[in-house]
């Protein structure tokens, strides 16, 4: 047992005492010194080939198959598919391998990296997130692509041990959970990282029924304008100016997609939780446990915090053998697995925590469950979770523990407490202006999928608190540590002049004026968790209505678990705002289906959030014991 490895799990014992868009991440970039400081690996490490592996139709899909050259064999196989183009280091090794596999190699793999259907090399026809044949009818899917390969490799590759392993990140996790709703016999062990669950309720294309109009348009032109990746060009610097320009949502098509992009079309013809966003949803598809599963998430995951999460939960209603495990720890998309993970922009984590999630949670992982080595690594806990703000590892039996349901009440302007308001009538109230929206992040704001926004998770929210459109209510400083684990809920009593609005909250730590260990965090506004829910959709996202205008309206607002630890001294803040653009499109706040709004129907108006006794707002926090 490495070092490292040994004072692991001395961490993981004491912690039980006290109580780890779908973008192309699983493509690590090349690193001639992996965070883990690890030698890098060369071609004389591997005999490498290249196949075009026959599906059950008769097509065929690029596969890449590294064999280790030394060591002892036989050896298991570990498959990675992906949408993204099998990128290579100039040895001609796949980055990954000197990258986010770096640790894994450490102990012997076949490493197997293939283009799915319709990607890159790739034979067929590429279908975004293709649903499981049996939705379809079809007789091919993600899945009996992953078994017809696997047959493949286990005939043809020598030096196989017959057992398999699958993981992937983003695309990449949701490929892998396809492989496990009918799982080939050989696999014995998966990892969906990022994965998402629902791209209409919390993953990368909408959000509670609001349209998430940065990352699926951005992400819809990259993936459908051919058979490679392909970033749209904005011809402009500022993508906040690029979609004000853009107008009404029918633009972006009648300017741009002209009707060529499925995906756009089934978006825009899908407004409402329809059939074709339920097929889409994964855990319906997941009745069992048969498999070893360890589920990787990011607390700062701006694309699938949502999915991994979901997944886990439905896995956890079936795993009598307790396989089904989970890792959430203090990161950005697929963050664990192209950095050393010690911070995060200005957010400092006192550990290597993606080198600790690579070398002491998924290395042993697959070494148990593929080379049959070392004990089982989880029992008998089912989670590994970091504790951001308390920057400590900690494994739990259950995902979430036991907690103690504490309200924060909205209590006079700009003040939030722990004490249920009196008041007969307080609220407060700002107009809401499709014409001047609330940027997500500064500007000027890159385009999705282009870099730049990766970590507009961790931004310092004083970029818009003040303004008018924005509701800031915030806490004393805390006179002890205040820890939250599990779900947030917002439950906001509002009106509107409209029939339609979005509401946007933000739970968000403010640091002390001064840090002296950090002076750039001083009076820092860091976002723990957050979430937007269109109005429309309060009763049903199958059957949205209209806003009765004037009326006070109770909206419940799910803003996901989090593991946080509110120091003493820092404030507890709330923000409330009603545009978050351009991640979100605009709401009109007319009610109107949202490809047929013309620029007459986006309206100003009036919200109002009321905070007396009898419609008492508030977020509704899973404390835990200190």
């Amino acid at each position: 047992m490495s070092t490292v490895r040994a004072s692991l799990v001395v961490l993981l014992a004491c912690a039980s005492c006290l109580a780890f868009g779908c973008a192309p991440a699983e493509d690590a970039p090349a690193s001639a010194a992996p965070a883990s400081g690890l030698a890098p690996l060369g071609a004389a490490d591997f005999e490498k080939t290249q196949q075009l592996v026959e599906m059950r139709d008769g097509k065929r899909l690029n596969t890449e198959v590294y064999v280790p050259t030394r060591g002892d064999g036989p050896w298991p196989i570990l498959f990675t598919r992906t949408p993204y183009g099998l990128n290579h280091e100039d040895s001609g090794l796949h980055t990954a391998l000197n990258g986010g596999y770096r640790e894994l190699a450490e102990d012997g793999y076949i490493f197997v990296f293939q283009d799915i259907r319709g990607r890159y090399e790739s034979d067929g026809t590429f279908v975004m997130l293709r649903p499981p044949k049996s939705a379809t009818g079809a007789e091919i899917d993600e899945g009996t692509d992953t078994n017809d390969t696997i047959d493949w490799l286990l005939e043809n590759v020598e030096g196989n041990n017959g057992r398999v392993g699958i993981l992937g990140i983003s695309y990449g996790g949701w490929l892998t959970v396809m492989a496990m709703i009918e799982p080939h016999p050989a696999v014995k062990a998966v990892s969906p990282q990022a994965s998402p669950a629902d791209m209409y309720l919390g993953d990368d294309f909408l959000h509670n029924g609001a349209l998430r109009l940065g990352p699926a348009f951005g992400y819809v032109a990259l993936m459908e304008s051919g058979k490679t990746n392909s970033p749209f060009d904005f011809d402009q610097h500022d993508t906040y100016e690029w979609y004000l320009d853009l107008g009404p949502l029918a633009n972006a098509d009648e300017r741009y997609f002209n009707g060529r992009m499925p995906s756009w079309n089934a978006f825009m013809e899908n407004p409402n939780y329809t059939e074709y966003w339920q097929r889409l949803s994964v855990t319906p598809y997941l009745e069992s446990t048969p498999t070893p599963t360890l589920n990787v998430a990011g607390w700062w995951d701006a694309e699938d915090l949502y999915g991994p999460l979901a997944i886990y939960e439905k896995l956890e209603e079936t795993d009598e053998a307790n396989h089904n495990h989970l890792v959430a720890g203090p990161w950005r998309h697929g963050g664990w697995s192209r950095s050393d993970g010690s911070s995060l922009g200005d957010i400092p984590f006192d550990s290597k925590t993606a080198v600790t999630y690579r070398e002491e949670i998924q290395r042993p992982f697959f070494e148990h469950y593929l080379h049959g080595a070392g004990d089982e690594p989880w029992a008998p806990d089912d989670a590994i979770v970091f504790q951001t703000g308390g920057n400590e590892w900690q494994r739990f039996a259950d995902w979430p523990p036991a907690t103690t349901t504490s309200p924060l009440y909205l209590d006079g302007k700009r003040s939030l407490g722990f004490s249920a308001p009196t008041d007969s009538a307080a609220a407060d109230s700002y107009v809401s202006d499709p014409a001047n929206p609330v940027p997500y992040m500064p500007r000027p704001i890159p385009g999705f999928w282009q870099g730049g926004q990766a970590l507009w998770k961790v931004e310092d929210q004083r970029f818009v608190d003040r303004r008018p459109d924005v509701l800031s209510y915030e806490t004393e400083p805390l006179e002890e540590d205040v820890v939250i684990a599990g779900p947030i809920v917002a439950e906001l009593f509002a009106t509107t002049t409209g029939d339609d609005a979005d509401w946007v909250v933000k739970l968000i730590d403010v640091f002390p004026d001064e840090v002296p260990e950090q002076p750039e965090l001083g009076g820092y506004q860091l976002m723990i968790a957050d979430e937007v829910f269109r109005g429309r959709f309060r009763e049903s996202f199958t059957d949205p209505s209209p806003i009765p205008s004037g009326e006070i309206v109770e909206y419940t607002i799910d803003l996901g678990d989090r593991f946080h630890r509110f120091r003493a001294g820092h404030r507890i803040m709330v923000q409330i705002q009603s545009t978050w653009f351009p991640l979100i499109d605009r709401n009109p706040q007319t009610y109107v289906v949202p490809v047929e709004a013309t620029e007459e129907d986006y309206v100003a108006a009036t919200h109002t959030i009321h905070r007396s006794a009898a419609a008492a707002s508030r977020i509704v926090l899973p404390v835990l014991g200190n």
